[in-house]
């Protein structure tokens, strides 16, 4: 089962620190999950699910353990595919495509940030955001200017030649978050961004997230249990039990 509403304390949120910082693009589109279940055998992960994100907004699926919040972000970023159901970017279905075109689409218009972001410890923040731009073919002076311009963005700048390995968890996480932005995507998959970070660091985390999506138009969809980053979204999903037909 599944609720959707407004966040109550999203007029409450602190100030964005990212004001004074490069604006990454306005290109956020609609992503919709529309009765999608998903089953791993016996066992129901999700079932008969609709919720909507919209452009602009910071969206967090909540839930306990179980309730299949890591499921619904594969299902959005195309990493894996329902049983029923369609996934929608834009009004087109992505849980048709085979899996190069929903590969394809993660490169150019799906921003994902996992549990464990991958970043080399021994790579500066620079070099860990020009390497995934580099995967995505975007090399150079586009590279550096990209890479550049995410790092202020999540206020990295002062920290760009530094090696990721000597950052703190906080600043780690901007990083892998400025790798997400970097290609300006329409759409950003956070899982438990916050769930190694102390509360001030999740307050300063979040309002980046909360402020990179209303300031950039850019779709920021987090799962998460932490009350602090709840607190600052704009739209809460909350997944109950996953036996039961959801409802919007």
């Amino acid at each position: 089962m599944v609720e959707l509403h407004r966040s109550g304390d999203v007029h409450d949120a602190k100030p964005d620190p990212t004001a004074a910082q490069p604006v990454l693009g306005l290109r956020g589109e609609t992503l919709e999950a529309r009765g999608v279940s998903r089953r791993y055998g016996s066992q129901v992960a999700l079932a008969g699910m609709d919720a909507l994100f919209r452009p602009g907004e910071l969206a967090v699926v909540t839930g306990p353990s179980g309730s299949g919040k890591s499921t619904l972000l594969a299902l959005l970023a195309g990493l894996d595919l329902p049983d029923e159901g369609e996934i929608l970017l834009d009004g087109k279905a992505i849980s048709s495509l085979d899996r190069e075109a929903r590969a394809a689409l993660r490169r150019n218009r799906i921003g994902v940030v996992m549990q464990d972001p991958g970043l080399s410890d021994f790579l500066t923040s620079r070099e860990n955001v020009e390497l995934g731009l580099g995967l995505r073919g975007i090399v150079g002076s586009d590279s550096r200017e990209s890479a550049a311009e995410a790092l202020a963005a999540v206020g990295l700048a002062e920290h760009a030649d530094r090696p990721v390995g000597v950052l703190s968890a906080g600043q780690r996480e901007r990083v892998a978050l400025a790798c997400a932005f970097a290609t300006r995507p329409a759409v950003v998959l956070a899982d438990e961004p916050t769930a190694r970070l102390d509360a001030v660091t999740t307050l300063a985390v979040g309002d980046l997230l909360a402020g990179l999506a209303r300031r950039t138009g850019t779709t920021v969809v987090c799962a998460t249990h932490d009350p602090l980053l709840i607190r600052l979204a704009d739209r809460e999903v909350q997944l109950q039990e996953a036996a039961a037909v959801a409802s919007p």
